[in-house]
C-alpha cells in the first residue's frame, strides 16, 4: 500500500534552516507529482509547494517563495523540502502528498490522493 513517511521536522530559530524528507513506497514514485502542505495552529491546510513527476516544473506559495526549495530523488523514492530563512509563521505541521497525476499544480490540494503522517516544524527563539 502507499506509504509516505515524513522526517526532518523539529525546532529551529528564526532565520534558521530545516530540511524535510518524505520517503515514499507502495507506488511508482517517478510517475506522480508530489506536494507539500502545512497546517498552522488554528488554521486550515495550506498548500506550500509542488513538483512534477520528473522534477520540473516546481511551484511555491507566495509565503515561501525564495526561501523554500522542493526537490525529489526518484532513484531514492524521496521528496524533500529545504526550508531556509525560517520565520515564526512557518510553524506548522507539514505533510507530503502524492498527486493523482504527473502534474502538481499550484494550490490544488484536491489533486492529491495520499498524505503522510506529518512532521512538526516549530520556529522560535
Amino acid at each position: 500500500q502507499v506509504q509516505l513517511v515524513e522526517s526532518g521536522g523539529g525546532l529551529a530559530q528564526p532565520g534558521g534552516s530545516l530540511r524535510l524528507s518524505c520517503a515514499a513506497s507502495g507506488f511508482t514514485f517517478s510517475s506522480y507529482g508530489m506536494s507539500w502542505a502545512r497546517q498552522a495552529p488554528g488554521k486550515g491546510l495550506e498548500w506550500v509547494s509542488g513538483i512534477y513527476n520528473d522534477g520540473s516544473p516546481t511551484y511555491y506559495a507566495d509565503s515561501v517563495k525564495g526561501r523554500f526549495t522542493i526537490s525529489r530523488d526518484n532513484a531514492k523514492n524521496t521528496l524533500y523540502l529545504q526550508m531556509n530563512s525560517l520565520k515564526p509563521e512557518d510553524t506548522a505541521v507539514y505533510y507530503c502528498a502524492k498527486g493523482r497525476y504527473v502534474a502538481a499544480l499550484p494550490g490544488r490540494l484536491d489533486l492529491n490522493d495520499y498524505w503522510g503522517q506529518r512532521t512538526q516544524v516549530t520556529v522560535s527563539s
